[in-house]
C-alpha cells in the first residue's frame, strides 16, 4: 500500500476512521470530524501562541501533583458518543487537536493521546478556526460529553464559558468574562484566571 503523504491522495468526500488517520504522514496537521478530513489552519499567530503558553503554564502549575492532567496541541483527542463504551480505532471517526485540554480520568490516556472526552477544553480563536470552534466543535464537544468548554477571543480579550447540561446534552453559556474579571472554571472553582494578567502583554 502506497504511503499517504499528501491530501491530494485522499478522496475528501469519503469517510475515514482513526485507523486510517494513523497511517497518514502529512506535513500539515489535520483533524477528522465525523469521518471527514479537516485541514487545520496554518501555524497560529504570535498572539494565539502567547495566550496558549500563558494559559497552559497557569493550568500546569495549578494541576501539578493533582489527579487531573493538562495537555496542549498538538495532542490527539478521539471523540465519540459518550454513551458508547471504548471503541477500536477503526470505529472512531472523530479526532481533534484542542488548543488546551484537562483530563482527570487517567484511564482515557494512552500512547496516542486521549481516548474519550476530556473534562475541560479551551480553544483560542483565530480567523481560520473561528467557525469550526464556535459552531462545529461546540456541538461536537457537547455530544461527546466534554463537561466544560471555553472560547478565548484574543483580540476582543473575552472568554466565554460553557458548561454541559447533562439532561439536554447541550452547552449553557454561564459566563462571559472581560475587562478586569477573574475567570473561574465551573469544574475547578479553586482556579482563578485574572484576565488583566492574562491579556496584559497582548
Amino acid at each position: 500500500m502506497a504511503k499517504i503523504t499528501q491530501l491530494s491522495q485522499l478522496d475528501l468526500t469519503a469517510d475515514y476512521s482513526y485507523a486510517d488517520y494513523l497511517t497518514w504522514q502529512f506535513v500539515d496537521a489535520v483533524e477528522l470530524i465525523k469521518g471527514k478530513v479537516q485541514l487545520m489552519s496554518p501555524a497560529p499567530n504570535v498572539k494565539h501562541q502567547k495566550l496558549s503558553i500563558i494559559l497552559s503554564s497557569r493550568l500546569f502549575n495549578h494541576f501539578e501533583n493533582k489527579t487531573c492532567q493538562v495537555f496542549s496541541a498538538p495532542f490527539d483527542v478521539r471523540l465519540y458518543d459518550r454513551k458508547k463504551s471504548l471503541l477500536a480505532n477503526k470505529d472512531i471517526s472523530t479526532v481533534v487537536q484542542p488548543d488546551i485540554c484537562v483530563i482527570c480520568d487517567a484511564g482515557k490516556l494512552d500512547e496516542q493521546g486521549c481516548n474519550g472526552a476530556p473534562d475541560w477544553i479551551i480553544e483560542i480563536l483565530s480567523k481560520g478556526t473561528a467557525k469550526k470552534d464556535v459552531k462545529i466543535k461546540h456541538t461536537l464537544y457537547a455530544e461527546s460529553g466534554v463537561k466544560e468548554y471555553w472560547l478565548v477571543y484574543p483580540y476582543e480579550e473575552i472568554i466565554q464559558q460553557f458548561v454541559l447540561n447533562d439532561d439536554t446534552r447541550k452547552y449553557q453559556l454561564v459566563n462571559s468574562y472581560a475587562g478586569d474579571d477573574v475567570a473561574e472554571p465551573f469544574l475547578f472553582p479553586d482556579l482563578a484566571i485574572d484576565l488583566v494578567t492574562l491579556f496584559k502583554d497582548m
